[in-house]
């Protein structure tokens, strides 16, 4: 008689949603978190990444980044005034030609402000001339009075084509790190966040991260 042992196969766990990610904080937290925070006029510029672009996600509510801190601060000031004008494509230069004018007639007390992402799809990016735009676009946004947030490209943002592209991406990060400390700008550092490991964390354009990102 010949014996036969079964093996078990370990359910697969079920994919995370947002009650469950770890890197997703819920509204009611964080808008415990913003208890108290003064800003009423929001205002986005910029590019895609900026905007919060990405493909949806199971399980995650629709609406990028930038639409989900709208409505955080819209739990702790209804009256909250709301304003994106970020470009798919925009570059900074493109950001400081377009968008500034609006941005300074809003009178906004809370700016988020873009990263050079696009600058970098040139054959021979000049970083010091982005350095400059960039400057100017922190300019005209800190003559509204308002708050600067911005954010660090994050390794998982990744452009095949260029053989150098996380040479561009850490001159691009290192800019935009000094500028924060020079205008008092608050920086979300994506370089080296944990998130960046996700196997999906892109959306299909191999760019924009996808909405299980948005945090």
């Amino acid at each position: 008689m010949t014996s036969t042992t079964s093996t078990t196969s370990s359910p697969t766990p079920p994919p995370p949603t947002e009650e469950s990610d770890p890197y997703c904080l819920p509204r009611d937290r964080a808008a415990a978190l913003l208890a108290g925070a003064p800003w009423r006029r929001f205002a986005v510029i910029g590019d895609s990444l900026s905007a919060g672009t990405g493909d949806p996600r199971p399980g995650y509510a629709a609406g990028g980044w930038a639409d989900r801190v709208a409505d955080v601060l819209r739990r702790i000031h209804p009256d909250l005034a709301y304003l994106n004008i970020a470009e798919t494509g925009a570059t900074t230069a493109r950001t400081l030609e377009a968008q500034t004018g609006r941005l300074a007639a809003f009178r906004p007390d809370l700016v988020h402000v873009p990263c050079g992402a696009n600058d970098l799809f040139r054959r021979d990016p000049d970083y010091a001339l982005i350095e400059r735009t960039m400057r100017r676009v922190y300019d005209a946004a800190a003559a509204t009075g308002a708050q600067l947030t911005v954010f660090t490209l994050g390794w998982a943002f990744r452009v095949p084509a260029f053989a150098d592209w996380d040479e561009r991406i850490r001159t691009v990060n290192a800019l935009t790190r000094n500028l924060a400390r020079a205008y008092g700008a608050v920086l979300v550092d994506m370089w080296d966040h944990p998130v960046n490991d996700r196997p999906d964390l892109v959306s299909a354009d191999g760019i924009h991260f996808a909405r299980r990102a948005r945090r």
